[in-house]
C-alpha cells in the first residue's frame, strides 16, 4: 500500500471511531470538517433527519481570497458560525473528521467560537 492511501486510510478509521460517539440533531447539529490539500469544508449536519442545515467552504465568495490556509480556515469558520446564527442554532457538536486538531482545523473552530457556536 502506497503511502496516501495508507495516510487517508488511517484518516477514515480515525473519522469512523469518532463517529461512533458523536451525533448531531436538530437542536445541536454535528459540524463536520473535510481538509483537502487545496480547501476545507465545514457544515452543520442533522443526523437524525441525515440532512444538511448550513455549509461553508474555502470555495465560497465570502471566505475565498489571498492570505495563510490558517487564515482561509478561519474566514470559513467565521462565516459558518454567521450562517448558523441566520438559521437560530447556537450548540453544536465538532466532529474534526479524523484529523488532529491543528493547524487549519483548530483556526476554523476557534473562529466559529468567536462567531457565537458553542462547542
Amino acid at each position: 500500500m502506497d503511502r496516501l492511501k495508507k495516510k487517508a486510510a488511517g484518516r477514515a478509521r480515525r473519522h469512523r471511531r469518532v463517529r461512533k460517539k458523536v451525533a448531531g440533531s436538530a437542536e445541536r447539529p454535528r459540524l463536520a470538517v473535510f481538509r483537502s490539500e487545496r480547501h476545507i469544508y465545514v457544515q452543520l449536519v442533522d443526523d437524525d433527519e441525515g440532512r444538511t442545515i448550513a455549509s461553508a467552504s474555502s470555495r465560497c465568495k465570502e471566505a475565498s481570497g489571498d492570505g495563510k490556509p490558517s487564515e482561509v480556515a478561519a474566514r470559513v469558520g467565521g462565516l459558518l458560525a454567521a450562517r448558523a446564527k441566520e438559521k437560530k442554532i447556537a450548540s453544536v457538536v465538532f466532529d474534526r473528521g479524523g484529523y488532529r486538531y491543528h493547524g487549519r482545523v483548530k483556526a476554523l473552530a476557534e473562529a466559529a467560537r468567536e462567531g457565537g457556536l458553542q462547542f
